[in-house]
């Protein structure tokens, strides 16, 4: 694959590093020289330029590339460059990191944005889905603000426990795609039984994030806590109480 990243500072090196280790092939573009020499990047190619410049998109051969990171640390810059990698190139995946929470509206499809990347918003998810057990945590928002990736540990009280993800009755809009079991992801099937910290990972419309979380925190109905079970003559028949006997 690829991918030209647009800013050599430390968000857009740290980038190009990871993907240089999965074999992709990387072009940084940035308009410091210097940044070549101490970025300790082997096997990046390199174009330095204003890359709001359409002539130094078109050295970069921007229509052949897969995906465009913007990660400058100024927002106009990363919104046109998204711009006119989309309107100009056709580049089938736009990424734009977000300096400024106060302009995460911007980063949309109207600015040529597929993903927008808000640091501290990730954080921030990062922190809350380590420590929030039994609430829905948005790791990241997906398709220009229509969609996000979630994330729900079960807790070890929950109603889901011991239910299959075909027994659950999920919103229209929400779809499971892993559960995290023991450290080891797992791709859900009707018959997985949902445990008790499990992590559960859901792609979702952020109109059905609301539906979501009300069905996972729910609290179980009388019916579902103690069930009542009927005799041949219709009466009820209570679970029965441990008396300390036995036989």
């Amino acid at each position: 694959m690829k991918v030209v990243i647009v800013g050599a500072g430390s968000v857009g090196s740290s980038i190009a590093r990871e993907l240089l280790a999965h074999k992709h092939e990387i072009l940084l573009i940035d308009l410091k020289p210097e940044v070549i020499g101490r970025s300790g990047l082997r096997g990046a190619h390199w174009l330095v330029g204003d890359a709001c410049e359409l002539s130094t998109l078109k050295d970069a051969k921007l229509e052949d590339a897969d995906v465009v990171v913007s990660a400058t640390g100024d927002d106009k810059v990363n919104l046109v460059v998204s711009l006119l990698a989309k309107t100009e190139f056709g580049v089938g995946r736009t990424v734009g990191r977000v300096n400024n929470p106060k302009n995460d509206w911007m980063f949309d499809d109207s600015w040529g944005v597929d993903v927008a990347v808000n640091t501290p918003q990730l954080m921030t998810a990062l922190v809350e889905e380590a420590v929030e057990i039994g609430d829905l945590v948005r790791l990241l928002t997906l398709q220009t603000g229509v969609s996000s990736l979630v994330e729900f540990t079960v807790p070890h009280d929950s109603h889901v426990i011991g239910l299959t993800v075909g027994d659950i009755e999920w919103p229209e809009d929400a779809a499971l795609v892993a559960i995290l079991r023991d450290q080891a992801p797992i791709t859900p099937s009707r018959d997985d039984v949902i445990d008790g910290g499990d992590e559960l990972f859901f792609v979702t419309t952020i109109a059905a994030e609301d539906g979501l979380r009300a069905l996972l925190s729910a609290e179980p109905g009388p019916d579902e806590r103690h069930p009542v079970t009927s005799d041949q003559h219709g009466h009820e028949n209570q679970p029965a109480a441990d008396d300390g006997f036995d036989g």
